[in-house]
């Protein structure tokens, strides 16, 4: 267990430098579009705020690729936090100019400095520690509540942790690990896994670490037509990856060794225009006419979807099992989240992990139907693939 700022003592009139994920969508106007991240670290501005803390606030928007593009300014985030929060908000321009405006920060106010990423030694990839000495200077303390960037090696997100000491989690970051590793490491059972998404390529290390985890294991959207594929079914114009047809069959056999039940889509509604204004039609998932794609699971997999899911008693998320990005194609991931909050009301745990399953889930139901919807989207891959997060591994241990 990594220590929180739960753990840290007297902080009245210490400066918190504290990294967030803000990187939030916005308008072609720089209005915030969905403000889900800034949300997500309001408990660990307002404990610090509450415990008289001066809070630095820094973060990265989009990929400026360590130059000072004004496109990828924090200044409309400020703003937009100065009325979540109800107070103004500091804004730093730039590193340079961090002793001028943070002498001036009063205890319990909040500051936050312009985009991380103008900085060409936030990404750096070499250990050298300057950029993290320089940003030391300006705190007594280091908080890192940013777990949908714990997964990079930047200055900000872990080198920071090694200078400036302590070097604890927040309180989102706290609940992020808290959430995956109880789902993970120690389940009620049964624990059913929902992995989908396009591409097996993109999901082997997580199907791989799953395997040696769960009970059940449903595998949905585009990339269960590999596996079918593997096994000789007709997929027509289906998305596959042909390089991929041997790993699909290593990893039903592996199940088959491990005892963990595969459940795959029977049947799927195909059509022969993605825009969803052609012929759309329900066929089994191994009868695939040519000039037809899969893009959603059937009725019959819906049912069967739902049967192991509202018989769990931990169930994770990752990846949809359908283009739910088109409402006729929609179908089968509002199944799949409706037996999950059917699941979770009759006491299942259940973790939403990451990407665009997250995005589903935004869209189909409330976070609150769920036990935690992940904020990390590449952070969550890895941490469900059993990797070590350079953002987490840096803090200070309990």
């Amino acid at each position: 267990m990594k220590k929180s700022i739960k753990d840290l003592g007297d902080i009245r009139g210490k400066r918190a430098l504290v990294r967030v994920d803000v990187n939030v969508p916005l308008d072609e106007n720089k209005n915030v579009t969905d403000d889900t991240r800034i949300q997500a670290i309001v408990p660990t501005v307002n404990f610090l705020k509450e415990k008289g803390a001066k809070i630095i606030l820094m973060a990265h928007l989009g990929r400026p690729k360590g130059e000072k593009n004004p496109e990828f300014t924090l200044e409309p985030v400020a703003k937009y936090m100065a009325r979540v929060f109800g107070e103004d908000i500091m804004f730093i321009p730039s590193v340079e100019e961090m002793a001028h405006y943070v002498e001036k920060l009063a205890d319990g106010k909040i500051a936050l400095l312009e985009n991380i990423r103008y900085y060409k030694a936030e990404e750096a990839k070499d250990d050298d520690m300057t950029f993290a000495k320089e940003l030391a200077q300006y705190g007594d303390f280091y908080v890192n509540d940013a777990f949908g960037a714990a997964h990079r090696n930047h200055t900000s997100t872990a080198k920071l942790a090694k200078i400036l000491k302590p070097a604890v989690s927040g309180l989102l970051m706290e609940k992020e690990i808290r959430c995956l590793s109880q789902a993970l490491d120690n389940p009620t059972r049964p624990f059913t896994a929902v992995v989908g998404g396009a591409k097996v390529s993109s999901k082997i290390g997580v199907l791989e670490n799953l395997l040696d985890k769960v009970d059940n294991m449903i595998i949905g959207g585009g990339m269960a037509y590999t596996f079918v594929k593997a096994r000789g079914g007709k997929i027509g114009n289906s998305i596959c990856e042909d390089d991929q047809l041997e790993v699909a069959t290593a990893i039903v056999k592996k199940a088959q060794e491990k005892g963990v039940k595969l459940v795959m889509a029977t049947d799927v509604l195909v059509t022969d225009d993605f825009s969803g204004n052609g012929t759309n039609k329900f066929v089994k998932i191994d009868e695939i006419p040519d000039g037809f794609e899969g893009v959603d699971a059937g009725e019959e997999s819906r049912k069967a979807f739902a049967d192991v899911l509202k018989s769990s008693k931990t169930i994770l998320m990752n990846g949809p099992v359908g283009a739910f990005e088109n409402p006729k194609f929609a179908e089968g991931t509002k199944a799949v989240l409706a037996a999950i909050v059917e699941a979770t009301k009759n006491g299942a745990t259940s973790v939403i992990g990451g990407g665009d399953s997250v995005s589903a889930a935004k869209k189909f139901c409330k976070a609150e139907d769920f036990t935690h919807v992940s904020t990390g989207g590449g952070a969550s891959l890895e941490f469900i693939e059993g990797k070590i997060l350079p953002g987490v591994a840096a803090l200070d241990d309990k």
